[in-house]
């Protein structure tokens, strides 16, 4: 029998006494055993933990889809997922607080999500580029001192009200912090949030955005000081141990200034992690520098989230080492520990506190405070800083923004007792309606049409009143006789790292070069002494996009790098070097912005340039994304299948209609470049010996440098556009053309009987076409183009009689599309070892079932939509040229 020591101590430790049964021994195999995977177990709380921290990311990602349609930014979405699970929503069901989120189980929340944080703070200072302070220092100064001190004013005087009403959970917290408190929260800007706004609205670059960012950076450091001098007011018992934790703070910023940031940068530089981004051992020394910062700032009274805003401030902005370190640990921060901490404010968020009508009164009070003293500040010191009424109230605006700084801030005066519950909500709503309702009313004080008449009436283009001061640029002529006015003398190309050979081979057939007309033109006008005068090249303007995403880093790479980005982006700097070598004149530049904006961008960018046309080549991937670490094969159908790639061309033309003419041009070896062959599933075998010749042979010269023009003018004020196109083209030495006038009885206009996917059937079970699609056919065939017809087949310019052949093509209704496509087919190829054929076409052809609206179809894009009927049966049947398909637009749709 065992003894009853023996069976006390087997009791202690949990386990089974001898000779008894087992006396509640957590059970190994976990739910197997029955174990209950919700109960918190000091031990082991990594298990609760996980179905926390799943629920809090599920909520936040599920309301962060809805809400990023109205242009609010993630922090919303996270404030309100823990809103919900808080006691307002989720903590009412009975159970749900004690099994999911047991007081308990706290300590371990709360720890990881202040990891985060604190590491989050570290990101925000690196966001910070105190160049733009310095730079801008005048209106951020004042812009930035006039958007804290009216909203200070006025936190401070309602916090005399608050104090009284709802006073501070401790007893030891006096007026004096409690006001400061409150007018710090009322006067900090979340810089943050803002950025993002300033770039999705494309406003970084303007008056408005410069002088915005440039208070801000000022308005986020000045905040975090008052919120050190309030946490060390309230962290130490006298007013002169804080004066000691405020010292000691200032001394260890000095520190790191002048003792630690020299090594750190010497270090930086020895490993090349200045150049080349931060190496894994330098990833680890930067964290344990924010580490022992924060370490320090917390130990002496400060929040140890002040210490890791301070190691941000002292990195580097050089050679993008912020950026990329942003980078290296942006998600895990983002997508895991944020959420947490925001989930943590909500769960601290107790709607059913303001349960009175005093208490909404002071909500109420506290958002009237906050947005007419950022509103009113900020207005009247950008209107002395000579902008308009209407950017100074939209920079005022932008100013209210508080966003996740101001939920941080709240945090921490819940922490520090300074707010009690029904306080910490009251501010947790304001921070809400504030970061909420910027946008929209940014959109509404500043919308685009303003922000395009303010930068004409600064460039002096306009008067006030919108009259024209100068002609306008973008004047042309028309018609035959008129091809010199009509030709392409400004070119949008839409740059594509996939696409660059295409793109420089078509380049170089548009410019001067060889062209023996502009030989004879130039000798003929020399001087007397015999210089010829300059002509004016054909200017290329080069637009390359990198996608904005939510990532911290991207939005860096706007605020601080996008013009950085222009001068040193080596596709930017290829096009350059290419075109000047080809007598063009060129300008390039990079635009960071959101994939669902780039069709908006490449039409800003067109009108901006007053471009003649837009050139958009279609991606070798069939996606927008041409950025491919790594390449690999795509099926040739699948590259005109991406949703995403046919929406954004198809929105492109849409929109560029009223700019400009475009062209979409479908690379297929073009410039003598071979498309890569098929992997095969076997791989041939080689010996030792044979590997010098499985070595793949350098690439001969192109012999032959001529390329074949195919294009079928069937009329419309596209192939119009496409005509001009072509013999321009043709004037290049090297191009022979063939241009097919294909034609059909009017009858043919009643009825189209060409069968295809989308064709509707009537009645009689013959295909025909909408009313709208007859109205245009009978419109198609114009004089314009009977006129353009007869002169070019009667006045062909001399020097393109002998590379130009214009033919008739009669075909019967029912055969125009068949016989166009199998024309195109035997019309290329005749000489496979040149540098590349070329179909060209006009987009709409309403004789042959292509629609007239524009609007996108209601199943979506699909490539018959996108490129018309022709380019479609030509890319289904895989024809082996390249294709350039022309859409009209600006005045060209009226010649």
């Amino acid at each position: 029998m065992s003894s009853p020591i023996v069976m006390e101590l087997f009791a202690r430790a949990g386990g089974a006494a001898p000779g008894g049964n087992s006396t509640g021994a957590a059970p190994q195999t976990g739910i197997i055993e029955g174990a209950n995977p919700t109960t918190y177990t000091p031990s082991n709380p990594i298990t609760l933990f996980i179905i926390q921290a799943s629920i809090v990311i599920v909520f936040c990602q599920l309301l962060h889809y809805p809400l990023r349609l109205l242009n609010q930014p993630r922090v919303i979405a996270e404030v309100i997922g823990g809103i919900i699970l808080g006691p307002s929503v989720m903590m009412r069901i009975p159970n749900f607080q004690s099994t999911i989120f047991p007081k308990d189980s706290m300590p371990v929340f709360n720890n990881v999500a202040n990891l985060g944080l604190i590491i989050f703070l570290f990101l925000v200072a690196l966001e910070v580029d105190v160049r733009m302070f310095t730079s801008n220092w005048k209106a951020a100064v004042s812009v930035g001192l006039a958007g804290m001190i009216l909203p200070f004013g006025l936190g401070f005087a309602i916090a005399w009200g608050i104090y009284k009403q709802f006073p501070p959970d401790s007893d030891d917290i006096s007026f004096g912090v409690f006001g400061l408190f409150i007018g710090t929260a009322l006067a900090i800007t979340a810089f943050p949030v803002l950025c993002r706004i300033l770039t999705e609205l494309n406003l970084l670059r303007s008056n408005v955005g410069v002088t915005v960012l440039a208070a801000g950076i000022g308005n986020d450091v000045t905040g975090w000081v008052l919120l050190a001098l309030c946490v060390a007011l309230v962290n130490n018992a006298s007013g002169l141990a804080a004066l000691w934790a405020l010292l000691c703070c200032i001394g260890w910023t000095l520190l790191l200034i002048f003792a630690i940031r020299p090594p750190f940068m010497w270090i930086l530089r020895r490993t090349g992690s200045l150049q080349n981004g931060p190496t894994q051992g330098m990833v680890a020394l930067t964290l344990l520098m924010v580490l022992a910062s924060s370490f320090f700032t917390g130990i002496i009274g400060v929040h140890p989230i002040f210490g890791a805003f301070l190691v941000g401030l002292i990195c580097p902005h050089d050679g993008g080492f912020a950026i990329k370190m942003t980078e290296k640990i942006e998600d895990l921060i983002s997508v895991l520990f944020l959420p947490l901490y925001f989930a943590l404010s909500g769960l601290n968020t107790n709607l059913g506190a303001l349960n009175d009508g005093l208490t909404w009164g002071y909500v109420i009070a506290v958002i009237l405070c906050a947005f007419s003293g950022k509103i009113i500040g900020g207005t009247l010191a950008a209107r002395m800083n000579q902008l308009r009424w209407r950017e100074s109230f939209t920079i005022g605006s932008l100013m209210s923004c508080k966003g996740l700084v101001e939920l941080i801030v709240l945090n921490i005066g819940r922490d520090a007792e300074i707010l009690n519950e029904r306080t910490f909500t009251m501010f947790v709503v304001m921070a809400l309606v504030t970061t909420v309702v910027t946008t929209p009313l940014t959109k509404a004080l500043y919308p685009p049409w303003y922000q395009k008449k303010v930068e004409r009436w600064r460039r002096g283009e306009i008067d006030w009143e919108g009259n024209e001061i100068q002609d306008s640029p973008t004047s042309r002529g028309g018609s035959i006789n008129k091809l010199d006015n009509t030709q392409i003398r400004r070119l949008l190309v839409y740059l594509r790292l996939d696409s660059l050979p295409g793109l420089f081979t078509f380049l170089a057939l548009l410019g001067p070069q060889g062209n023996p007309a502009v030989g004879k033109a130039a000798e003929s006008t020399v001087d007397s002494n015999g210089l010829a005068p300059p002509r004016r090249p054909l200017e290329v303007h080069g637009l390359r996009i990198i996608e904005l995403t939510d990532r911290t880093s991207s939005v860096m790479q706007v605020t601080e790098g996008e013009d950085f980005y222009s001068q040193r982006d080596p596709v930017v700097n290829a096009f350059r070097a290419f075109s000047q070598l080809h007598d063009l004149a060129v300008a390039g530049r990079v635009a960071v912005a959101p994939e669902d904006s780039y069709a908006e961008t490449l039409v800003n960018q067109a009108s901006e340039v007053t471009s003649d046309f837009a050139l958009i080549p279609w991606g070798e991937y069939g996606s927008i994304t041409e950025d491919q670490s790594v390449a690999f094969a795509v099926h040739t159908n699948e590259r005109f299948r991406g949703y995403d790639h046919l929406e954004f061309v198809h929105e492109t033309l849409r929109k560029v209609r009223r700019t400009c003419n475009a062209g979409i041009f479908i690379g297929n070896g073009f410039g003598g470049t071979t498309k890569p062959s098929n992997r095969n599933d076997l791989s041939r075998m080689t010996t030792g010996g044979s590997v010098h010749s499985h070595r793949e042979p350098a690439a001969l010269p192109v012999s032959n440098k001529h390329h074949h023009i195919f294009f079928p003018f069937i009329g419309g004020a596209d192939d119009r556009a496409a005509l001009r196109l072509v013999l321009q083209l043709a004037k290049n030495p090297h191009v022979t053309v063939s241009i097919v006038h294909v034609s059909w009885p009017a009858e043919g206009a009643s009825h189209v009987e060409h069968v295809g996917e989308g064709s509707r059937q009537t009645s009689e079970g013959t295909n025909a076409v909408s009313m709208d699609n007859k109205r245009e056919m009978e419109m198609e065939i114009t004089p314009q183009d009977i006129d353009l017809m007869s002169i070019l087949q009667s006045a062909l310019p001399e020097e393109l009689g002998d590379r130009v052949v214009v033919s008739e093509l009669n075909v019967a209704p029912s055969a125009g599309l068949t016989e166009t496509v199998a024309l195109a087919k035997t019309s290329i190829g005749q000489t496979p070892r040149n540098a590349g054929d070329v179909i060209v076409l006009g987009r709409r052809h309403a004789r042959l079932g292509d629609s007239a609206v524009e609007d996108m179809p209601s199943g979506g894009p699909d490539l018959r939509s996108t490129v018309g009927e022709i380019a479609e049966q030509l890319i289904n049947t895989g024809v082996k040229a390249s294709i350039l398909i022309v859409q009209a637009g600006g005045k060209a749709t009226e010649t």
